[in-house]
């Protein structure tokens, strides 16, 4: 699965990717920093089964218990106003962000530059201005390609050539966007009956809006929340996951961990120093710093903005496929060596075809090892099931 980074530019979104994949980019205080999409690996954390079975084992994405999960996310060139008519580089930009299953709307929550991304003083910039920007880039995204080809679809309906949830799927095959979501929507806004000709302008804006809404779902990164004056503004953002955060903080305190010289682990509320590290004065003043941050917004909040992103937006479920029920292994005799993410209502078959399509092809039946159960294709998995797959290709 993919996470886009997105925003306006100079808001921190590079600092936000090389804090949660530890990966350097240019990182810098002007617009543009990001010419070229950065992708890396970020990981979610869950509960792992290993818990459940009070076992130790050597994975090291297990760390006392909890679960690191990897997931892609790409850090996308910063968005300018106007965006979807090609300015700054919006359609880079679109074209990149365009698999992306959900989006984190990295904000500079302090105000600290302006519209274009250019730096001005704390608090001179209304961040409210920049959420409503980039959603209505993203909506008019959308709305564009619906209405280069409205006219069209309207004759394949009327002429009996498409069903209207399938002529619009067509048009955006591209975005990832499947059947049913398209349905969903136009059931919800009782627009399945509706001729698409006696749709008018209001129809269609309030049609893709909910689309997008629905297909790439935004949760807003309220970044360098430790420099803004009055965090109270994030009230004034409705209808959206808004978690204050601080990029810079969280990178400092990666890199430090690394170096050896803290005790952190991404989503803690606190750190410790090794013991009998020398600290320097200048380390100890941006030690005290951090822990500034910490007073003002408990974490750096990147950890949480990525598990809300996934579990909440998303709503995916951790599973774990073994090939030893009894063992918890796979055939190399590793203990628990996989989590996969999939959607909260997935089957175990639909697990078998993660793991690969020939094992779904000869599926007979799957076993549920925290129960010992026998379990069959249609079986609705839960969050930290582990499971084993009986396939034709397994046997023998």
């Amino acid at each position: 699965m993919q996470i886009g980074l997105l925003g306006k530019a100079n808001v921190g979104k590079s600092t936000f990717f090389s804090a949660a994949t530890e990966t350097p980019v240019p990182i810098g205080n002007f617009p543009f920093t990001t010419i070229q999409p950065n992708v890396g690996v970020a990981y979610v954390k869950s509960d792992c089964a290993c818990k459940h079975f009070e076992i130790k084992h050597q994975n090291p994405l297990c760390v006392n218990g909890t679960r690191f999960i990897p997931i892609k996310l790409i850090d996308v060139a910063g968005l300018v106003p106007g965006a979807h008519e090609g300015k700054g580089l919006g359609n880079q930009f679109l074209d990149d962000a365009r698999q992306a299953e959900v989006l984190i709307h990295v904000v500079d929550i302090a105000g600290t530059t302006d519209i274009q991304g250019q730096p001005v003083p704390i608090g001179t910039h209304d961040p409210i201005e920049d959420v409503n920007f980039v959603e209505n880039e993203f909506d008019q995204w959308f709305t564009d390609i619906l209405r280069r080809e409205w006219d069209k679809l309207t004759r394949e309906i009327e002429q009996k050539r498409a069903k209207l949830t399938d002529g619009i799927a067509k048009r955006f095959t591209g975005l990832g966007i499947k059947d049913y979501q398209i349905q969903d929507v136009l059931h919800k806004l009782e627009l399945s009956s509706k001729n698409p000709k006696e749709w008018n302008d209001s129809d269609i804006q309030t049609f893709v809006k909910e689309l997008r809404k629905n297909t790439k779902p935004f949760i807003i990164a309220a970044n360098k929340a430790d420099l803004c004056k009055d965090l109270d503004i994030i009230k004034k953002i409705p209808d959206t996951i808004v978690v204050p955060c601080s990029a810079e903080t969280e990178l400092l305190l990666r890199k430090a961990s690394k170096s050896g010289m803290i005790h952190y682990e991404s989503g803690d509320e606190k750190f410790s120093i090794v013991e009998n590290k020398e600290i320097l004065p200048q380390q100890q003043k941006a030690l005290d710093l951090v822990n500034n941050v910490f007073t003002k917004i408990h974490s750096t909040g990147i950890q949480k903005i990525l598990n809300l992103a996934v579990f909440d937006l998303l709503k995916l479920i951790v599973v774990f496929p073994v090939e030893d029920e009894t063992k918890l292994t796979n055939k190399n005799g590793d203990v628990l060596p996989d989590a996969k993410l999939l959607p909260y209502d997935s089957t175990a078959k639909d697990l078998a075809g993660l793991i690969h399509a020939d094992i779904a092809k000869g599926f007979l039946h799957a076993i549920d090892c925290k129960t010992k159960q026998r379990i069959g294709g249609d079986h609705k998995l839960k969050n930290g099931d582990v499971i084993k797959i009986v396939s034709t290709l397994s046997r023998g």
